[in-house]
């Protein structure tokens, strides 16, 4: 077995093949960080860096992929010419575990969904794993640290090569366009990727989706899932699962009702909403206590990099949403500000349509800051719609651009809607070199 690609994913599906009997050899055209090499040395794992040696890699009879590879990489083009088979991580650890598998996707509120869901179950003395796009890999656990039940955040590049794996629940929150790039910039491309998780469920598995979405309601008209159905929604209506009124929550599940004033949910603003009733759902189907369900939702803390208020400064706040790399991210970041806004945005575009949010732009934003290598696309589209826009080249000129521009009470919101690759090494620091120099002023 070779996996290509030896950051988190890579490691973990490396050690769980070596332990299962596989003859394995881990190949990334980067550098290792030093970390992963000590796992893969201290459990003899060959390995290499910095290229790839083709005549050990197409000499495998499966090939495990970092979900980071793109279908166009050369190496992915010679393997497919030979037939080789290639999987993903989370295909690999599905084959050696039993577990209950709670899987979250959706364009955005995926990692607070897992990490509220996995706070409730642990909250409520369930030994669960946390794996996907967050914590440890799941093949890692499988492997050394098994638990009976996981909650896994799912991109869709890593359920594109998932073909046997099943969710026991399944949770689709959204689908709006992102990572177009990678899907040759068809919508539908992208839409049939996010879908996957839902491939091999049967009525005893549930599939929790958020009902009033025109992209999902559009494709559950034409797929017919196989699994127990658990729409979620703001308003009540027929058929629907978990909806808010009269200022509470309601989930219905065979588990009976869960009802909370919606007040005390920890987690502000509607799509918080909705990632809390996806959550509470998967919680009910799981036959948790309602006393501790509701504990859970009301003292989790939320995610960092996430709307997550970094400082008040001269009666300036400072938020940093570097997660949103979408544009509709970035709108749900805008549609939950309440004061005038100094928007930086900007980086790696891929296939933004930034019309989404141009109607929230007007309405909230005085000032936009670019902060990208190149910046030409936004201002082709806002120039002339905000009263000032500049461009920056480095955290610390944007920062301290909107430092000049910002009025007492405005809010300074970092929400990208962008892929952070062209001035940083991952959203995670952009959102870090934000926070620093917030606090440096």
């Amino acid at each position: 077995m070779v996996i290509l690609g030896a950051g988190e994913s890579g490691t973990g599906a490396a050690v769980l093949a070596k332990k299962v009997g596989f003859d394995v050899f881990v190949s990334d055209l980067s550098q290792i960080k030093p970390k992963y090499k000590d796992m893969l040395n201290a459990r003899g794992i060959r390995w290499e860096e910095g290229h790839h040696t083709e005549t050990e890699i197409l000499n495998a009879d499966e090939v495990v992929k970092s979900p980071g590879i793109p279908d166009k990489a050369p190496i992915i083009q010679e393997l497919k010419k030979k037939g080789i088979p290639i999987i993903s991580e989370i295909e690999l650890a599905g084959r050696y575990t039993d577990a209950k598998m709670i899987c979250v996707t959706g364009s955005n509120g995926k990692t607070t969904t897992t990490l509220l869901t996995h706070h409730i179950l642990t909250e409520s003395g369930v030994d669960a794993g946390l794996a996907g796009n967050v914590g440890n890999s799941l093949a890692l656990q499988v492997a050394e640290s098994p638990h009976p039940v996981y909650v896994i955040e799912l991109s869709s590049f890593q359920l594109d090569n998932m073909y046997d794996f099943k969710a026991d629940i399944a949770i689709l929150l959204n689908i709006t366009p992102d990572h177009l790039d990678r899907y040759n910039y068809e919508m539908q491309n992208y839409v049939d990727a996010k879908f996957r998780i839902i491939q091999n469920q049967t009525s005893e598995d549930a599939f929790i989706f958020w009902n009033d979405d025109p992209i999902i309601s559009r494709e559950m008209a034409k797929r017919h899932p196989g699994a127990t159905l658990y729409p979620f929604a703001e308003d009540q209506k027929e058929g629907i699962k978990a909806y808010t009124t009269n200022k509470q929550i309601v989930v219905k599940s065979d588990n009976g009702t869960f009802t909370m004033d919606q007040e005390l949910l920890a987690l502000t603003g509607k799509h918080n909403l909705y990632n809390s009733l996806a959550a509470t759902i998967a919680a009910k189907i799981m036959d948790l206590r309602d006393e501790k369900i509701r504990a859970s939702l009301m003292n989790f803390s939320g995610v960092e990099h996430r709307l997550e208020k970094v400082a008040r400064v001269r009666g300036v706040e400072y938020i940093n949403d570097s997660k949103a790399t979408n544009v509709n991210s970035c709108w749900y970041a805008l549609q939950s500000m309440t004061t005038p806004v100094v928007l930086i945005l900007g980086g790696t575009d891929k296939g933004n349509d930034y019309r989404e949010i141009e109607d929230l732009v007007r309405e909230k934003v005085h000032a936009l800051i670019f902060l990208g290598v190149d910046n030409t696309k936004l201002h082709t589209f806002f120039d002339g719609k905000v009263p000032q826009i500049s461009d920056a080249r480095s955290m610390e000129e944007a920062v301290n651009q909107a430092y000049k521009v910002a009025h007492k009470g405005d809010t300074v919101l970092l929400s990208p809607c962008c892929a952070s690759f062209d001035l940083f090494k991952c959203y995670e620091d952009r959102g870090e070199q934000f926070k620093i120099c917030v606090r440096n002023l």
